[in-house]
């Protein structure tokens, strides 16, 4: 055993696992569990795109597509992209097409990582970001956010960390795990950093259609930033697509040829049923507002609940995920995490998996029904009575 444990490379033995899915996987098992843990919508894909699918299997779509995805696809998203943020990306150079933001995330680290290079990356953020850097060879410098300003990065923040050795910045709003967002004017004075810096920017926004409040801004949209932003987005969270597995990368030509390089390699391509879908579901905006809605209403029966039982919570933009604070129990947020889980099954995520910075508090999606929500509350109002 301590044998084949030698052959295992350095960087991935010490990385820890995915605290998420450690969570997840225990309440797998448990009869009877209110998970607001995942953050997976509980909306079925719509039926149109569910549709579009299966009739693109009967028609005997089964086969594999162009590396950088159905063209067809590409020319649709380019379509949609320009409408949306004004910023014009050429389907045949500019777009790939990925199995998942998180291969799209993975894949920009690997195309633009040299060893040694730094990423500045806003903390609380999601679990993957950190994890990829390193496997890419790059070392993570993280930027504390807090809820005293909302969770939102700011450009001194930044402009701090930045060293010689800097290659890129990660930025993700709507966040996960904060629900917070940034302002155009928020947006646009990190832009002025990255600019006067020559950094590359990851911009992760999985979330953008998920805003409540204000209007989200593309951050490629901003002046000088097309070039120099490498936009990530995808069909998992707005429109209930997470296990078809399809996302996106648009960018600068160069670097994403050099992402659907290891792309090729890895992976091919993204599934070809899933792709024919996703054509469909870039027609199915109406759908994507009717969850949104439901999402805001949700948002608020969460928030509310959390506050009224003494857990203190900022109130989230964006995304379908709360952070409220556990500090008052006395309990570190995996120690409440678990307890919670133990005693009065309900899953949620301890903040500390998304970051020191997230310590002292726990992540709860509001990604389920209203009376899931409602019933939580109640097994969270009764754990803290317990532990009093």
């Amino acid at each position: 055993m301590d044998m084949m444990s030698d052959r295992i490379a350095d960087r991935v033995k010490q990385m820890k696992g995915s605290g998420i899915r450690e969570f997840f996987d225990i309440a797998q098992r448990m009869e009877d569990a209110i998970s607001l843990g995942v953050g997976e919508p509980d909306f079925v894909t719509p039926w149109r795109i569910r549709e579009a699918c299966i009739f693109s299997l009967e028609k005997g779509y089964t086969s594999y597509t162009s590396n950088w995805g159905l063209l067809e696809l590409r020319e649709a998203l380019s379509d949609a992209i320009y409408k949306e943020t004004g910023v014009y990306y050429d389907p045949e150079g500019e777009l790939l097409i990925t199995t998942g933001v998180s291969e799209a995330a993975d894949l920009a680290l690997r195309a633009i990582l040299n060893p040694g290079d730094e990423v500045i990356l806003h903390e609380p953020s999601y679990v993957s970001y950190n994890p990829c850097t390193v496997f890419a060879g790059g070392t993570t410098v993280c930027v504390a956010t807090g809820v005293e300003d909302e969770f939102k990065v700011r450009s001194e923040q930044i402009e701090e960390k930045i060293t010689e050795r800097t290659k890129a910045l990660i930025l993700s709003y709507p966040n996960n795990p904060t629900g917070a967002t940034l302002s155009r004017k928020d947006l646009e004075e990190i832009a002025d950093v990255a600019n006067e810096h020559d950094l590359l920017v990851i911009s992760d926004e999985v979330y953008g259609k998920l805003t409540y409040e204000g209007t989200h801004t593309c951050f490629a949209s901003l002046n000088g930033m097309k070039e120099k932003t490498i936009l990530l987005n995808g069909f998992s969270k707005a429109y209930a697509m997470t296990g078809w597995r399809l996302g996106y990368a648009a960018g600068n030509k160069e670097i994403i040829e050099a992402m659907m390089k290891i792309h090729q390699y890895a992976m091919m391509c993204a599934p070809i049923t899933a792709q024919m879908a996703a054509i469909e579901a870039l027609r199915c905006e109406d759908e994507v507002e009717r969850m949104v809605n439901e999402y805001n209403r949700r948002r608020r029966v969460m928030v509310d609940g959390l506050n009224s039982l003494g857990l203190s919570c900022f109130e989230p933009k964006g995304a379908f995920y709360t952070f409220p604070s556990i500090k008052s129990t006395g309990l570190t947020s995996e120690e409440f995490a678990k307890r919670l889980l133990l005693e009065e099954k309900v899953v949620v995520i301890p903040g500390s998996v998304f970051g020191a910075c997230g310590e002292g508090f726990i992540r709860c999606a509001y990604a389920v029904s209203q009376y899931e929500i409602k019933e939580a509350l109640e097994r969270i109002e009764r754990f803290l009575t317990g532990i009093k």
